[in-house]
């Protein structure tokens, strides 16, 4: 199967990033390339695109996707918490522009035997990077009742946590729980019928969500990589993130308005004598969404909204 994956809110992105200022810019999450794509074809001559992405499948897409403009542009497999590492690896110190797309893609949820969704029987995998070790099945397996409700209520938000960890146990008590297709059925039956009748979702879909951002450690990334890139971004710079649910964007939300508050001083202070200033400063203080045009063609968008910050 082609890694094909829509990308989000490309002219929204665009308008903020404004690759055509040229320099160099980042894509943390190149996935098929899509948003690294629209970076390059925009950037003048003597400009550079480094993308970024921790799937190897994506890796091989996104060079794919960029082959003519392979004189500017680098694609480095890393977790976008390594951004540091990469940009030095390659001797670059400062950018101009960076974005980050976060979740996952419509290819790994479409793409079966990744074992990301609910929808198809597979093993269960969820590893955007297939040469860590931890697999959805191994959390499942391994963890105890009370790690198991943890993650489901604060990664998924889901309110019947206790139902499903206890659930969990109860059947890999009499084997292990080794394809998606199990697991979905055991969430499923472990909620109420009532609950499960007024969903508009499959009642799996939540807690899927939360194993995949523990098997990939995803909210664990999100504030390094953003204090680490924005550190490295020139004056007049712009970081911009598109989040596709609550956990991703509160993350992103209190990070850039932590970097965009100057005095700390308590407020009783007469005078400051922190000596803090901003970092940088908020280009719209309610994020972008997608249009309803966008939302039509791909329901998948529903959810997304984008925050950007400029370097002061």
């Amino acid at each position: 199967m082609n890694f094909i994956h829509k990308s989000i809110m490309v002219s929204e992105c665009m308008d903020v990033l404004e690759p055509e200022r040229g320099g160099v810019f980042v894509d943390c999450t190149a996935g098929g390339g899509g948003h690294s794509f629209e970076i390059a074809k925009r950037l003048p001559k003597d400009s550079k695109l480094i993308s970024l992405d921790r799937d190897d499948d994506a890796i091989k897409a996104c060079s794919a996707r960029l082959r003519e403009f392979s004189d500017i542009s680098t694609v480095i497999k890393t977790p976008f918490s390594e951004i540091g590492q990469a940009l030095d690896s390659i001797g670059i110190k400062e950018i101009d522009g960076v974005m980050w797309d976060l979740g996952v893609s419509s290819y790994q949820l479409d793409e079966a035997d990744r074992g990301f969704s609910y929808m198809a029987d597979a093993p269960l995998d969820m590893r955007m990077d297939r040469s860590s070790q931890t697999t959805a099945a191994d959390i499942v397996n391994t963890y105890d009742e009370a790690d198991l409700k943890r993650i489901f209520f604060e990664y998924g938000e889901e309110k019947f946590a206790t139902r499903i960890a206890s659930s969990i146990l109860k059947a890999r008590g009499e084997a292990p729980i080794k394809s998606t297709a199990e697991l979905a059925r055991i969430i499923s039956e472990a909620i109420p019928a009532p609950a499960r009748r007024r969903e508009n979702q499959h009642p799996a879909k939540r807690t899927f969500q939360a194993i995949r951002i523990e098997v990939n450690r995803e909210l664990d990334e999100i504030r390094p990589s953003l204090e680490e890139a924005i550190s490295r971004l020139k004056r007049g710079g712009v970081a911009a993130v598109i989040t596709f649910h609550s956990l991703e964007d509160r993350i992103v939300k209190q990070t850039f308005a932590s970097m965009a508050k100057g005095c700390v001083c308590p407020p009783e202070f007469p005078v400051c004598v922190c000596g803090k200033t901003p970092d940088v400063e908020i280009i719209s203080k309610k994020p972008y969404i997608p249009s309803d045009e966008e939302i039509a063609a791909n329901p998948r968008a529903r959810s997304a909204k984008l925050r950007a910050v400029r370097k002061l």
